[in-house]
């Protein structure tokens, strides 16, 4: 996602979450519901103060209207981002906190799993809001851990992006992998099986240990990742791993990954493009999350789930193929896209 001025269909709104009793300490922040209600995760992460979980969660707003514009949802964009309290603290009683919180919005926002946070953790939500999704479902139905469907989405773009951009298979191909938590472990295991080799990273010693021993991959140090001996790049940990010095280490030919906001700066798209590597948008990618929730959300059986997240790789396929026509970063075109999608339904409901 390339920052871009506010059109009228997309001007954030921000909710201070305050709760001193339970330890919400965070803020919700929706950025568009031209399409539908604000949908996206809550995330439950360690922030030096308000002011870096706000930045945190408007960049996140505004990639998950993005994401759910691509994917074509009936959904706007909105994140919650908490703050992780020091010291003892009540986890349900602080996501009860949250969900009475989003409850008192009516029906703008629905939240549900993020960095940080569980199906546990939405189960306490759901006593004090209809307005959440990622719970366990019923048979057949949508519902439960939202993370192996973002896996899976990611799977098949990236798949689909060696293909196309490597003319090449992922058995014949090595992949980084920055961050084995849920959806990059579940990632690394989908890749073991087609047969590619892993190299990965994690700031948790333990968890990556264990994911090597697994798939026979290869550990690296975090600081290295980006530059390790790979033909593609999976970010798949906290936004920003995309930066200028990371680009021009880079030695991958393609970069497709699990993470949000992967550019740290808007001009790191155009580092990728002049440097031959290509990118595939993060909020195409990734999507396979929320298309599950908002299945959920909706009603929906998992067969449409599954539907629904076929259509990712083809559609980064489209990107590709269009950026690659037009000598743009993939990053620009999409943004465009959804753009136009969001502007188009604030025109029909204006």
């Amino acid at each position: 996602m390339v920052d871009h001025a506010p059109s009228p269909s997309q001007t954030m709104r921000t909710v201070r979450l305050l709760d001193t009793a339970s330890g919400l300490d965070g803020v919700i922040a929706i950025h568009s519901t031209a399409l539908g209600p604000g949908a996206g995760g809550c995330r439950f992460w360690r922030y030096p103060d308000i002011e870096a979980a706000t930045r945190d969660a408007c960049r996140l707003a505004k990639g998950m209207s993005y994401k759910n514009a691509m994917a074509e949802l009936p959904l706007g964009g909105a994140k919650a981002v908490l703050r992780y309290p020091e010291g003892d603290f009540d986890r349900a009683a602080l996501f009860r906190a949250f969900g009475k919180a989003v409850d008192a919005l009516g029906g703008v926002y629905v939240t549900a799993e993020d960095v940080g946070t569980s199906v546990a953790d939405m189960a306490q939500v759901s006593t004090m809001t209809r307005h959440v999704a990622g719970l366990d479902p019923t048979e057949d139905m949508a519902g439960g851990d939202p993370s192996p469907w973002t896996a899976l989405g990611v799977f098949d773009a990236m798949r689909t992006a060696a293909r196309l951009t490597l003319d090449a298979e992922l058995a014949d191909l090595t992949v980084a992998v920055q961050g084995v938590g849920n959806v990059g472990a579940s990632l690394c295991r989908q890749l073991a099986e087609a047969g590619a080799k892993l190299i990965i990273a994690d700031i948790d010693a333990a968890r990556c240990q264990a994911l090597a021993g697994e798939l026979g991959a290869t550990i690296v140090d975090v600081a290295e990742i980006a530059a390790a001996d790979a033909d593609i790049f999976a970010p798949c940990a906290l936004g920003g791993a995309l930066t200028q010095e990371s680009v021009a280490a880079m030695k991958a030919r393609l970069v497709c990954g699990a993470a949000n906001n992967q550019l740290a700066t808007p001009e790191v798209a155009d580092a990728l493009l002049a440097r031959g590597i290509v990118y595939a948008p993060d909020y195409v990618v990734n999507a396979g999350g929320i298309i599950n929730v908002s299945a959920e959300y909706l009603g929906e059986d998992e067969a449409s789930v599954r539907t629904r997240v076929s259509r990712i790789g083809p559609r980064v396929a489209r990107l590709l193929e269009q950026a690659a026509r037009e000598g743009r970063s993939a990053a620009m075109v999409a943004d465009e896209m959804a753009e136009a999608i969001i502007a188009g339904a604030a025109e029909k409901a204006a």
